[in-house]
């Protein structure tokens, strides 16, 4: 179980989730305990099935853990009423997706606008400054229907960042995006663990374990860490990481 220190942005201590299908349960996470420093980035890996996706919903709060508890920027988030973990999740959480991060009737400076909608107070960065961040300042008045699936990654990106979070959980954020702009999404994502966020990427890409600091492969519900950095990890045994992966 990991202990929680000042330099701990996210804390996860035995994580249970359980799912009721009539008479049918199944038990996704298993005791599941981790931790993310500030600055640090983490992929999390493991075949389709053992739990990854569930174990980001419960970290991001958008689900509750039926057991075990979730600490993001020093507050709780997990066992609160959905209100308060909305409030929580839009002060401290950037979520990063590969669909559903652009509500598709808005523009993309309207849709970074909103999410900064959810927190009082002025924001830290301005919609139109996370779009020139992120190489989107000519497209900030398209519908998300009218970008490139690059074009989406960076405006996915500006919204989870809209914020400033403490965390940022990104959920094969590269799935389905070629090599080069793979490498530019990746890339982002180490300049926000620079300047202090920690992020959690959820990953089937060996690119995306590469540039991790530490690799956490989960199967059948419980979690087991790498010795080595991502980087060790793919360049050891590159097939091994994908067959884990599935």
């Amino acid at each position: 179980m990991p202990t929680q220190s000042y330099d701990d942005a996210l804390t996860a201590r035995e994580l249970y989730r359980f799912f009721r299908a009539g008479e049918e349960e199944t038990l996704a996470l298993r005791g599941v305990s981790l931790r993310v420093a500030r600055g640090e980035t983490v992929a999390v890996i493991g075949p389709s099935g053992a739990g990854k996706s569930t174990l980001l919903a419960c970290l991001a709060g958008l689900d509750e853990p039926s057991g075990g508890d979730v600490h993001v920027d020093g507050v709780r988030i997990s066992h609160r009423p959905e209100t308060e973990r909305a409030r929580l999740r839009a002060r401290h959480i950037g979520v990063l997706l590969q669909t559903r991060n652009l509500l598709p009737h808005l523009s993309v400076r309207d849709n970074v606008t909103l999410a900064q909608g959810a927190v009082r107070g002025r924001p830290a960065t301005s919609a139109d400054a996370l779009l020139d961040q992120v190489g989107l300042t000519e497209r900030r008045h398209a519908l998300p229907r009218q970008l490139s699936g690059g074009e989406t990654a960076r405006a996915g990106l500006a919204v989870a960042l809209a914020n400033s979070p403490a965390v940022l959980l990104a959920d094969e954020p590269t799935g389905e995006l070629d090599g080069g702009t793979e490498r530019m999404v990746l890339q982002m994502l180490r300049d926000r663990a620079k300047v202090g966020c920690a992020v959690l990427i959820v990953t089937h890409s060996p690119e995306a374990v590469r540039i991790a600091d530490r690799v956490i492969r989960l199967d059948d519900g419980r979690a087991a860490e790498a010795a080595e950095s991502g980087a060790e990890v793919c360049d050891a045994d590159v097939a091994e990481v994908r067959h884990v992966s599935g």
